[in-house]
């Protein structure tokens, strides 16, 4: 794992709230020298702690809803296919067919005992009842239960839209 420095930790922060930033204007806002910023930045790409991408509104795409989606395993799958590099792939193929799932993970025990999560996004209701059954289509006898909570993207009750700039400043204070 790379050692960070304050000033790495500095630049990735104004990143996470503006990633358009130049290096001129970064520099200044945490007064270093525009070389010193070009070149710490550049080695925070080339480890991969710096990915860029850009967040789009949802909603002027024509996505309708966004889903948070959760998953129990059954004990078979947990023991039998979890625990396994090949499961793990096999997951990761079957997502990459739907690029509208924007995040997907196993592991770990939150909400009811569920063993995965994913958070998708979709054109209508229509969009998102052939998503699942796709998921039960090639999952179902693996899933011991399933959950959604979904929401309109086209309401005016989104309250804080996707986002890392308020993430960075909250770590920036916080570390």
């Amino acid at each position: 794992m790379t050692k960070l420095k304050d000033i790495d930790f500095k630049i990735m922060f104004e990143l996470m709230k503006n990633s358009k930033i130049s290096d001129r204007e970064l520099a200044k806002r945490i007064g270093v020298s525009q070389p010193t910023v070009s070149r710490k930045r550049a080695k925070l790409e080339r480890e991969g702690l710096l990915e860029y991408t850009a967040i789009p509104d949802f909603k002027k795409l024509g996505f309708q809803i966004m889903v948070f989606s959760f998953s129990k395993w059954t004990p078979e799958a947990l023991t039998e296919l979890l625990p396994k590099e090949e499961f793990v792939k096999q997951v990761q193929k079957f997502f990459s067919r739907f690029p509208n799932v924007i995040f997907a993970t196993t592991g770990g025990s939150g909400l009811g005992g569920m063993d995965s999560a994913s958070i998708s996004v979709h054109k209508d209701f229509d969009d998102y009842t052939k998503f699942m059954k796709e998921i039960k289509k090639e999952w179902g006898k693996n899933v011991a239960a399933f959950d959604s909570f979904i929401f309109s993207l086209q309401s005016n009750d989104v309250v804080r839209p996707v986002t890392f700039k308020h993430l960075g400043e909250y770590i920036n204070k916080n570390r």
